[in-house]
């Protein structure tokens, strides 16, 4: 069985991870929508479809779910939590009331930081409320190439959401991010 602990020789990559809360972005809805059935997850949006935002709506088991103050403080601890215990480095991350964005340092896949940190949080929530179906599948996952670009995701992440609603911005880091 494969450990899912890092390999000492790997490399750590910087990215920008951002998931949903279930059933709050829903396929076909007028933002623009991924289209994951045809491998487009790292593309562009798909255009709007009140038809099917309807069909995905109408296949939803419960209400869409979201954060509140409280419920956001308690996910962002859970992530931190995460990062401690896999030896990710936390740059940035705001929980809203319908998603989530974390810039993460680390040397294991995106996707698998993603799952851990909808695990980490759910575990936590459910002590707390009981079990619901929280998050949507997956998420976006944005390798972040450069300092220029770990800057720019740090600063989206903290100051372009609107109002804050539980957001984490590490010590500043000898390469000028995490400000």
């Amino acid at each position: 069985m494969r450990s899912l602990r890092p390999r000492a020789h790997s490399i750590k990559v910087t990215y920008l991870l951002t998931f949903c809360c279930y059933g709050t972005h829903l396929p076909g809805d007028a933002r623009g929508w991924v289209d994951r059935t045809r491998g487009d997850h790292r593309g562009g949006y798909r255009k709007p479809s009140a038809a099917l935002e309807r069909h995905a709506r109408d296949q939803m088991r419960q209400a869409p779910y979201r954060l509140d103050k409280r419920t956001a403080d308690t996910v962002l601890g859970a992530i931190r939590e995460a990062c401690v215990a896999r030896d990710w480095q936390l740059v940035a991350a705001h929980v809203r009331s319908t998603h989530v964005h974390c810039v993460v340092d680390g040397d294991e896949r995106p996707n698998r930081v993603v799952a851990d940190f909808k695990a980490y949080a759910s575990r936590v929530l459910n002590q707390a409320e009981g079990y619901q179906k929280r998050w949507a599948r997956e998420g976006s996952t944005r390798r972040l190439a450069n300092s220029a670009a770990v800057h720019a995701a740090v600063r989206y992440v903290v100051d372009g959401q609107g109002n804050a609603m539980a957001v984490y911005v590490s010590s500043p880091r000898p390469d000028g991010t995490g400000l």
